[in-house]
């Protein structure tokens, strides 16, 4: 059976809090510096608006989130995260659609952006979006942060552009 048929995506429950602790240690200092693990706790704590888990077999192997501006007109893709196990699987890019098709099902949403490192933002680039901006030790010494924007096909949202 292929990963694609044993995977879920449900939302984040405060239970999942040490499992996606564990999931971010996983990845510093590859994709994370260490000063952002103290930032995703208080993210957990008190920032999610949306916030996904992505499963296989029952396990948290990802994660990742949805932000609005105050307006609810722009999305912000956030901290997306997998298991170094289980990335180079497509379970990024099954996550990030996602989040993109609930982004695009929301008739305020105008703008999807993202702000990544230069570890990740080919990633997202990848998935149509364009890189915006970059500034040097954003993050931390070493972790530049790279704003980028989703492109879409038209000026408009339509069902057609569904990711």
């Amino acid at each position: 059976m292929g990963i694609e048929n044993i995977t879920t995506i449900r939302a984040y429950l405060e239970t999942d809090k040490p499992d996606l602790i564990n999931l971010i240690r996983l990845n510093i200092p590859t994709y994370f510096a260490k000063a952002e693990e103290n930032d995703f706790i208080e993210y957990l704590d008190s920032k999610i608006e949306l916030y996904y888990v992505l499963l296989i077999n029952e396990n948290i192997v990802g994660s990742g989130g949805v932000n609005f501006n105050n307006d609810k007109s722009e999305g912000k893709i956030s901290w997306d995260i997998v298991h170094p196990e289980f990335q180079g699987k497509s379970l990024g890019s099954k996550l990030l659609k996602h989040r993109m098709n609930v982004l695009k099902s929301i008739p305020s949403i105008r703008k999807i952006t993202v702000r990544t490192s230069q570890y990740t933002h080919l990633f997202y680039a990848k998935h149509g979006f364009k890189l915006l901006e970059v500034h040097q030790n954003f993050w931390a010494d070493g972790f530049d942060m790279y704003l980028m924007e989703f492109v879409f096909k038209k000026n408009t949202l339509t069902s057609n552009e569904r990711v």
